[in-house]
């Protein structure tokens, strides 16, 4: 692509430093130099035209934008990863996630990774999602995280590492189905030129999760997806694996509990119900529970889940292992229930609430990202290379008013990829992430091969979050061995 700039110290996933394809993206540039501005610009349009018909949208919960509902950004150029690669990442993942597992199961019952000393005791108890409430239960299969959205970036230096743990209702897999097929349809040549590996099994697979974790002994388990309702960002994602598993989506008012068992309401009559896949946060679950304001939970649910007559996932109180000070000892979490070295790399974290890190922190803010260890959506980012000097203050007095609240990263060289920006008419860099999803049911794991790429449509931002201006990419997992 003509006047394709490689940017110093940054890894171009598409490009090398002598500005020549990688070998495995020559067939998708050869494909890509057919087409002109023009062609390029239609193509966007259709798969904007298509993605508005399908009700791909998300909400703006932002002051500006407050719920505005936009097309999700779509780029058509995507992104590959070998095979051989992708291997090493979903052992990693299963690794990751093996342990994480472990170690709420630890915190709600004999604690003995605090009783060593290797994570802090307060670190847990004061983590706004640890929950009292999951103390010495058992959910079945002992699974407290059936569904893990792990946030990857691909460093200067080659390497992968882990940014954050999604453990709660994480969000996006939706968007990895809708873009795939809006390529198939785009360029449905390209896929008899590469060996691509399916995600179109991911519905089926979090159906057979859902029903691993019902209760033995129920031969045809009622599940449901619960939602928030259709205000929520991620309604379409709800609505579309709802649609997708042939399973029922229902919102709080259709439930309740009579005798510490869940049912559903229906034209026949009242349903129980034996598993709920919530999208719906811990803390609006169960007025009865929690806040006892919240209309989006049901009443009773957590003594119904407690009393063994339903199976929610992800479970309540999992929470507290996303903790993004919780974050920094996962290493250390991997080498105590595991006893191997992690396989995936975790970004040096400093803890603002340590005295030492919270001195170097203040002393080095320009070369840090400072996080909020309990906000998602990139709300709430501080990255020092391009902040003002008035935000540079703000978030000093933050800090200084809660240290337990936030840690700092090292500005991480997210990898660019080749991205079409609308405004320029032009291929040009954008820095990426990549999503990766996976399942944990009774007995099973599965990774989604792919995921979602998030792309930084703004020039030089290293926000990707469509909240905040980003878009996404098709991922292709590529055979090549």
């Amino acid at each position: 692509m003509l006047n394709y700039p490689i940017l110093d110290g940054l890894l171009d996933e598409v490009y090398n430093r002598e500005n020549d394809a990688r070998p495995i993206y020559h067939k998708i540039l050869e494909k890509f130099s057919q087409f002109s501005e023009k062609d390029i610009r239609k193509l966007s349009e259709y798969a904007k035209l298509s993605f508005f018909n399908q009700g791909i949208t998300f909400n703006v919960y932002s002051d500006k934008d407050r719920g505005v509902e936009r097309i999700f950004p779509f780029d058509m150029f995507p992104r590959i990863i070998p095979s051989t690669e992708w291997d090493l990442l979903e052992k990693g993942l299963e690794q990751r996630n093996n342990a994480i597992n472990l170690f709420i199961w630890d915190l709600y019952h004999k604690k003995h990774i605090l009783r060593q000393e290797i994570i802090p005791p307060e670190l847990v108890f004061t983590s706004r999602y640890y929950d009292k409430q999951m103390l010495d239960f058992d959910p079945v299969g002992n699974v407290y995280t059936h569904v893990v959205g792990t946030d990857l970036i691909k460093h200067a230096d080659g390497k992968y590492y882990v940014l954050e743990d999604n453990l709660r209702c994480p969000s996006g897999v939706s968007y990895v189905l809708s873009n795939r097929e809006a390529m198939k349809r785009l360029f449905s040549d390209l896929f008899f030129e590469y060996r691509i590996k399916t995600v179109t099994d991911y519905t089926q697979q979090l159906l057979e999760t859902i029903l691993s974790v019902a209760h033995p002994g129920i031969d045809q388990p009622n599940c449901v997806v619960l939602t928030p309702g259709s205000f929520n960002s991620a309604y379409f994602e709800h609505t579309f694996l709802a649609q997708s598993m042939g399973i029922p989506l229902v919102e709080g008012r259709d439930l309740f509990v009579e005798n510490r068992q869940l049912y559903m309401k229906t034209i026949y009559g009242a349903k129980r119900v034996d598993v709920i896949y919530r999208r719906v946060d811990d803390e609006f679950l169960d007025p009865f529970a929690y806040k006892p304001d919240s209309l989006l939970g049901v009443p009773g649910l957590m003594s119904a889940y407690r009393s063994g007559n339903v199976t929610i996932l992800n479970a309540p109180g999992a929470g507290v292992a996303d903790d993004k000070a919780v974050y920094a000892y996962i290493p250390d979490i991997i080498r105590y229930y595991l006893n191997e070295e992690p396989i995936l790399n975790n970004v040096q974290t400093f803890r603002c609430e340590k005295d030492d890190e919270f001195k170097y922190v203040l002393d080095n803010m320009e070369n840090l990202v400072i996080k909020p260890v309990d906000e998602s959506g990139g709300y709430g980012l501080y990255i020092g290379n391009k902040a003002s000097k008035k935000e540079t203050e703000e978030t000093r007095k933050q800090i200084k008013s809660n240290r337990r609240k936030y840690i700092a990263q090292p500005i991480m060289s997210l990898s660019m990829h080749t991205t079409f920006i609308e405004e320029t008419g032009c291929f040009e860099p954008r820095h990426i992430d990549l999503r990766t999803f996976s399942l944990m049911g009774k007995d099973k794991f599965f990774a989604l091969k792919g995921g979602l790429t998030r792309v930084a449509l703004r020039k030089g931002s290293l926000v990707v979050n469509s909240s905040q201006g980003g878009g996404s990419k098709d991922t292709w997992v590529v055979d090549d061995k």
